[in-house]
């Protein structure tokens, strides 16, 4: 245990950290290494590897994870800002990459390999794009005369594009519905709200026109006909787990399910370890967004404020599109649960964006004694 007294960096951070927010990441941190165990065997033994390949590189992954997440929550404001523009700059100029030399995966190409290491820059574009984002509204705030908005637009139609041309239309939705929502908290006026919405019905509406997948999924989704196994299957763990599980070990979804062990981790959870299980889940990444949302609207400063809310908005949405395809409440989309999922890119991502929210959470008497100043020049009175 640190003093008070102890003035040393660690000290510090550990004094003025948001020890909910850590307990919470760490919680689900280790709920990703024991689902990867429950669920990940199956799927090795059925591809022919050791039945314990993926829950091992699953550690293997969370042990840098942490360390870039710990890491991050020691940077101030500024430092986050700058860090942010290399990393966007950077996974800008790997996602025009990954369209001439990625690798295509079911008429997809999001990944690139990189000195032998399989990276999904889309993934760590996001918590970049907020904080850039972030910065530019408060900036606009700050000094109206700064186009800090339009850039803002820019830079989204700019992300949207490339993310279209791979194409991901699922991290489409999620990056424009995170900038709408931060554009609303910077004080969205309502005649852009009439046309954010209307853009976004479009864009569905020209996603189902243009791309077949898609409109396969949304008519599998809407008529329950053609090839809905997994969904199914998914949907069927949960209930046949019943409130308690069938027990550990004892799921089948896991050895049918060819991503029981990514995108229906869920699934596999509610089977062997109940609906309280789900419910707890569920009830953490509840905790992180509401949580993070109350900071950012006690928050003082703009740019903190937008960014906090952006981080824990588009970590949230990824964790109810994730669960809402396991309950088969949307159309199927591939995408991970948050520190629970296999996946590399995915963690060290979700790693580095929640580290920026202990950084920017952070108790920091230089704050407190500005905000002090601030309210007694209020409470004097005028001469």
């Amino acid at each position: 245990m640190q003093s008070r007294l102890d003035k040393s960096p660690v000290a510090t951070w550990w004094w003025t950290i948001d020890r909910w927010f850590l307990a919470a990441f760490l919680s689900l941190m280790g709920l990703g290494i024991v689902l990867s165990f429950a669920a990940s065997p199956a799927v090795a033994e059925r591809i022919g590897l050791d039945s314990f390949h993926f829950a091992t590189r699953q550690i293997i992954f969370t042990v840098p994870a942490l360390g870039v997440m710990l890491a991050v929550s020691f940077l101030e404001s500024r430092q986050i800002r700058r860090m942010s523009l290399v990393m966007l700059c950077i996974m800008l100029v790997l996602m025009v990459a990954v369209l001439y030399i990625g690798v295509e995966v079911k008429g997809a190409r999001r990944w690139v390999s990189i000195a032998g290491l399989s990276i999904q820059p889309s993934e760590f574009l996001k918590p970049a794009f907020v904080i850039m984002c972030a910065w530019l509204f408060a900036e606009h705030k700050r000094q109206p005369d700064i186009p800090g908005n339009l850039f803002a637009m820019l830079l989204l139609v700019l992300v949207v594009s490339l993310l279209v041309a791979q194409p991901d239309l699922g991290q489409t939705m999620l990056t424009t519905g995170t900038w709408g929502i931060m554009f609303f908290m910077a004080g969205l006026p309502w005649i852009w709200i009439t046309v954010l919405g209307a853009t976004g019905i479009g864009g569905v509406f020209a996603a189902y026109t243009v791309f077949p997948h898609v409109a396969l999924r949304i008519d599998k989704f809407l008529t329950g006909e053609g090839d809905t196994f997994q969904v199914d299957m998914g949907r069927d763990a949960l209930i046949n787990g019943g409130w308690f599980g069938v027990g550990p070990g004892e799921g089948t979804v896991k050895r049918v399910i060819p991503d029981s062990h990514a995108d229906f981790v869920f699934s596999v959870a509610g089977e062997e370890f109940g609906l309280i299980m789900c419910f707890f889940i569920m009830s953490i990444f509840a905790f992180i967004v509401l949580r993070g949302l109350n900071t950012a609207l006690k928050e003082h400063d703009d740019f903190t404020r937008y960014a906090v809310g952006g981080l824990v908005t588009v970590f949230g949405l990824q964790a109810v599109i994730n669960m809402c395809v396991n309950l088969q409440l949307v159309p199927a989309k591939g995408m991970t649960l948050p520190f629970i999922s296999y996946g590399g890119s995915s963690q060290i991502a979700i790693a580095i964006s929640m580290g920026m929210v202990l950084a920017l959470t952070r108790k920091r008497p230089e704050k407190r004694k500005q905000m002090g100043f601030a309210l007694s020049q209020r409470a004097m009175p005028a001469e």
